[in-house]
């Protein structure tokens, strides 16, 4: 019997999907768990499966589009089998999100760990990106190939190809597109390049008599992940009675240990200055309990351990994956594992429990040579770092001028939570720690 497939919840966080790319197409038949879709979610790039077989009769949602949790996205059932009742229901209803989430768990059950029935696509980024792109088809020169061009006069391009040619120089007018309706896609690019495709030989000199008309541009789909930044950011700064507090760090002490201990180690093992600082960070918390808490409307909630979500900027957006326990760990155990968070990030692998439950966030922007900034809180979270790049800077010691390695760091406050003293006492004890590393033997 013809039944409709509908968006499952993929991720604990999810609201809405976005179909990256269909695995199975119409008429298509398929077994118990076996993938029909991948899925972008608000993280990670989702394999989307069904309980039992059957065929994919009708596809609802095309690649680049977005359902609701709950909302119909396709028709499955037996081949051949007539389902235009189902489609003219599905009609009639607009977005027709029946039954919501309980029934999208007839395909999809969800659970605290989606990765049981979701396992996360490992793929290549044209994949990621599949969304249609237009963008204004150029005038063609007098000896141009013709350009791929639909009957508006107007190229289409997926995103990573448009990107990959701007960053190799290759006329997209030269390029024949292979993807649906002449398409222009990664592949072509890739084989432009091999075939030995060049950039437009630069003009000599400016020719002021050139007629140049508004700039062409594209509009790419937003991402799923970039849709439920948008959103958090926005419940954050709204309803979180936010103050700052920054605070002025010596740190010629902590890079001098950062020096010690990685003589010792190889070059894989080597700490980074964030590494130092989010160990010391996590031992702070614990010194001050109401920083390491959230709110909770009635109660508030003391945490006993100090889980560290460190910002990782990837090509969507940011993520933050957390460090568990980052108090009971050692400066080595810490980088690796910051370090295989950030790429299980950047390829989109990251299980949920990975990147959500952080007691509390450090962005670091110094290595981009940003010197201040604020953050933005993450709910329900009370707390996060800003921290700046360490400069070389003309301090007073002693009646002296000395340079010194000073670092600036703004700490964003819940203040539903935190209160102002509060917030300067962990400040206190974070800078006391960097500046004197043998206080955190204390």
């Amino acid at each position: 019997m013809a039944e409709k497939f509908l968006m499952p919840k993929l991720s604990p966080t999810m609201e809405e999907g976005q179909i990256s790319r269909w695995v199975k197409n119409e008429g298509d038949k398929f077994d118990a768990n076996e993938t029909l879709a991948e899925v972008d979610t608000d993280k990670a790039t989702m394999e989307m499966t069904a309980l039992s077989g059957g065929t994919l009769l009708k596809i609802l949602k095309g690649e680049g589009e977005t359902a609701a949790l709950g909302e119909p996205i396709a028709i499955i059932g037996n081949a051949g089998e007539d389902f235009s009742a189902l489609l003219k229901e599905i009609s009639s209803n607009g977005s027709a999100k029946s039954a919501a989430t309980a029934q999208a768990e007839q395909h999809v059950p969800t659970t605290e760990k989606p990765e049981t029935v979701a396992k996360e696509a490992e793929k290549e980024l044209e994949k990621e990106t599949p969304q249609v792109t237009s963008v204004p088809a150029p005038a063609p020169a007098p000896a141009a190939a013709a350009a791929p061009a639909t009957a508006s006069g107007r190229m289409i391009v997926s995103p990573i190809a448009a990107r990959m040619a701007a960053e190799n120089g290759v006329d997209l007018k030269s390029v024949t597109g292979s993807g649906p309706n002449g398409r222009i896609i990664k592949r072509d690019i890739e084989e432009a390049l091999a075939g030995g495709a060049k950039k437009p030989a630069a003009t000599k000199a400016f020719s002021p008599s050139t007629v140049v008309g508004a700039s062409g541009f594209r509009d790419e789909n937003t991402s799923q992940m970039r849709r439920v930044i948008a959103s958090r950011l926005a419940e954050s700064i709204g309803p979180i009675p936010t103050f700052y507090l920054t605070v002025e760090i010596e740190m010629d002490n902590a890079l001098t240990l950062r020096k010690q201990v990685n003589a010792n180690l190889s070059d894989e093992e080597k700490i980074s200055v964030n590494d130092v600082i989010v160990k010391v960070a996590a031992m702070s918390l614990l010194k001050h309990p109401f920083v390491n808490a959230s709110y909770q409307d009635k109660t508030i909630r003391f945490y006993e351990q100090a889980d560290i979500g460190v910002a990782v900027a990837i090509d969507e957006g940011l993520i933050t994956p957390v460090v568990r326990g980052a108090n009971l760990k050692g400066f080595v155990e810490i980088s690796a594992e910051i370090k295989d968070l950030a790429a299980k990030a950047k390829a989109k692998k990251l299980q949920p429990e990975e990147y959500t439950g952080a007691t509390f966030s450090i962005s670091n922007l110094g290595m981009f040579g940003i010197k201040e900034f604020t953050a933005i809180i993450n709910p329900p979270e009370s707390g996060i770092l800003a921290v700046g790049g360490a400069t070389p800077t003309p301090v007073v010691r002693d009646g002296q001028i000395v340079i010194r390695n000073m670092m600036q760091v703004t700490m964003s406050c819940d203040h539903r939570v935190v209160d102002g003293a509060t917030g300067a006492k962990f400040l206190q004890t974070f800078k006391q720690m960097l500046e004197n590393p043998v206080m955190m033997l204390m």
